[in-house]
């Protein structure tokens, strides 16, 4: 068995019968370079950065336009780096999975380093933040990551005690982040981009909102000096541009992990960490992906855009932000999520092989969505959102599940639906009350919660912050049992924090309770409605 490691990059031969692309350039240089100046570290080293993110850089290292390559840090969970990449030599086997059924195979060796977020890890990442090679810090560690504050608006515990003890042993990472800078003040005030590539809209935003109050709280416990405020204050020196990302890169697929064994390759096994993250030494990826970063590194940038990535500026940024997560990709993607665990798929590809759970997706981008939406002029829209309905989710080798991307729902609900209801209002042209499918999704989210499916069936509920306080809300409800609704959605529904706004000050609230009380009629309910609506 040929065996993924520095050493069988050598063994081109033996990849290449395999079919598989491996580096030209020479790894162990790359990693020295690396280490003798390092100009990119990224914090978050799941999927989305070893299935993309890495492989930008590998290509520029393919083209030789850099010499460098990424320092990985994960915070989290440090099963990934103990597993899926030391073992490894922080080589990744990236498998692209084609809608025809092909696969094209490459070990992206972008990596030179990979740090684990605990005392030595930090002590070693402080060394490197006083290095006037390092140009941008960036980051996918999911927007929970830059989260301060638990649901009650107060300090989440690890917080509260970073912000009594300072930058010396900082817990959470958002003060890893802020102790960091801290460092590279100390060195002389050397500059720094630091980029959000989260899937959230105004990601730099939050991330810099998040450092300054690190940082405030600190200065005002006397436990930094007062110029380093003004460091992170000054554009010229810290910034945080806003950016996009786009790129489905799910689970790892055992019929993935079977194609690579029988192909003679070892060690390929996924694995499930203590942590509750799917990983494996391959990580299989759709082929589409979109980049576009706020063009503001005051260090400078590898040249990236030669590899796809689009720089422009923030408003830009924001509307291809906007676009995706509200119109062409965040909200269909969420409303196959609820519909796909009611009926029973366990796959998005599939979903959209039923012809009412296509219509929806249609109806919610192309009859509910385009209207609000911007143009960023960079990316069509109506393009984007045909690739997305046509080609993206329809592709049946994407090994992606609806109660994946049920995940954290109450927490995308405002943004994929909430902003097009805002926009909605706001428009003398446009009237709320004529939007249908959207509320039908909110509709379809609080039966949902009831953790039954459409045949009656037991149900598991995806992980989510605001579970408890939902289904305590919707006590008492029984599928089959009209009577057992006595308004419960109505707290719900009222939460702004939910949905962005009040929606039964928005003129929707009674929509979504009649639509909510048709699908709890009876086993077969859900099915009933869309057929009505959606043939």
């Amino acid at each position: 068995m040929l065996l993924m490691n520095a050493d069988s990059l050598a063994q081109k031969e033996a990849w290449r019968k395999r079919g598989v692309t491996v580096p030209s350039f020479d790894y162990h240089a790359m990693v020295e370079a690396t280490s003798a100046a390092p100009t990119w570290i990224h914090f978050g080293a799941g999927n989305i950065f070893r299935g993309f993110i890495a492989h930008l850089q590998h290509q520029l290292l393919e083209a030789g336009q850099v010499s460098t390559g990424i320092i990985a840090v994960d915070t989290f969970d440090f099963e990934l780096i103990d597993r899926i990449y030391q073992p490894y030599d922080n080589l990744s086997l990236l498998v692209s999975l084609k809608p025809d059924g092909s696969m094209e195979k490459e070990i992206v060796a972008a990596v030179a380093e990979s740090i684990k977020g605990d005392a030595e890890g930090i002590r070693r990442l402080k060394e490197l933040f006083t290095l006037s090679s390092l140009q941008m810090v960036s980051f996918t560690i999911t927007e929970k990551g830059y989260t301060l504050y638990d649901l009650q608006g107060e300090f989440l515990p690890t917080v509260r005690r970073d912000l009594t003890t300072g930058p010396h042993q900082p817990e959470h990472v958002m003060s890893i982040i802020t102790a960091l800078l801290y460092q590279r003040y100390l060195a002389g005030k050397l500059p720094i981009a630091l980029v959000s590539m989260d899937n959230y809209s105004r990601n730099g935003e939050k991330l810099q909102a998040s450092i300054l109050t690190v940082a405030k709280a600190w200065l005002t416990n006397n436990l930094v000096e007062k110029g380093f405020l003004t460091y992170l204050e000054d554009e010229s020196l810290v910034t945080f541009p806003w950016s996009m990302i786009d790129k489905i890169t799910p689970r790892p697929s055992p019929q993935v992990e079977k194609s690579l064994t029988e192909l003679g390759i070892g060690a390929m096994s996924p694995l499930i960490t203590g942590k509750n993250t799917y990983t494996a030494p391959f990580v299989n990826a759709e082929v589409p992906q979109y980049l576009v970063v706020e063009e503001k590194f005051p260090n400078g940038r590898p040249p990236l855009e030669t590899v796809g990535v689009y720089f422009t500026d923030r408003e830009t940024v924001n509307n291809v932000e906007r676009m995706k997560v509200m119109t062409c990709l965040n909200p269909l993607h969420t409303a196959l999520a609820i519909f796909g665990c009611l009926l029973g798929y366990t796959s998005i590809a599939a979903e959209m092989q039923d012809k009412h759970l296509k219509k929806l997706v249609e109806n919610i981008g192309y009859l509910e969505g385009m209207p609000v939406v911007v143009d960023p002029k960079i990316i069509n829209p109506q393009d984007f959102i045909t690739e997305v309905i046509e080609e993206r989710l329809a592709n049946p080798f994407i090994p992606d599940t609806p109660q994946r991307i049920a995940t954290d729902t109450s927490q995308k609900l405002p943004i994929r639906f909430g902003e097009t209801i805002k926009s909605y209002l706001r428009r003398r042209d446009l009237d709320v009350q004529s939007l249908f499918f959207i509320p039908l999704v909110f509709a379809g989210w609080c039966r949902y919660l009831l953790g039954v499916d459409d045949q009656l069936a037991p149900m598991p509920i995806s992980s989510d912050p605001m579970l408890p306080e939902l289904t305590a809300a919707l006590s008492g409800i029984k599928v089959g049992d009209l009577h057992s609704y006595s308004g419960q959605l109505q707290t719900i529904l009222t939460n702004p924090v939910l949905f962005g706004v009040d929606l039964y000050q928005a003129g929707l609230g009674e929509k979504v309770e009649n639509l909510f009380l048709e699908m709890i009629r009876g086993k077969g309910a859900i099915r009933n409605l869309l057929q009505r609506h959606l043939s």
